[in-house]
């Protein structure tokens, strides 16, 4: 089974996340690649079993830039296959609270077999550990479908 989390972060609050996901899916026993966008070959998307995206939200809701490559993939790509989840932190002032994990969601929801969300306020606190495990659980039970 070939997982991978491919992710972007401003601050260090999406990388925080992300490894916390990718522990927890060890934990499981699952093998799990983590790629920053930057470094994640996109033409090798297909060959995964399942990804994970983990994106920070720019601005008013929108996805960051060094992530548009990654979203165009899905579109573009054979990826109808693929158990997909998007988590990412992002600050509840703003008017669209995580716009980058809905637009991920939305395009997902068409692309792939989306299977879990998550969102996180600004930071990891010892309360969202469980909604990890929950995320975590979600997608492997997908897997195992």
């Amino acid at each position: 089974m070939k997982v991978a989390i491919i992710y972007t972060s401003k601050t260090g609050n999406t990388e925080e996340l992300v490894f916390v996901l990718r522990d927890l899916f060890l934990r499981k026993k699952i093998e799990v690649c983590l790629f920053r966008v930057e470094q994640f070959p996109l033409q090798d998307l297909p060959a995964f079993d399942a990804v994970i995206i983990g994106t920070y939200t720019w601005r008013d809701g929108e996805i960051p830039v060094e992530m548009l490559a990654l979203y165009r993939a899905f579109e573009t790509a054979d990826v109808k296959h693929i158990v997909t989840g998007v988590v990412g932190t992002g600050d509840s002032c703003y008017p669209h609270f995580c716009g980058a994990v809905d637009g991920f969601r939305d395009m997902l929801y068409v692309q792939s077999h989306l299977s879990a969300t998550l969102k996180i306020e600004v930071a990891l606190q010892s309360k969202d550990y469980e909604r990890c495990r929950g995320f975590v659980d979600k997608l492997w039970k997908s897997l195992n479908k």
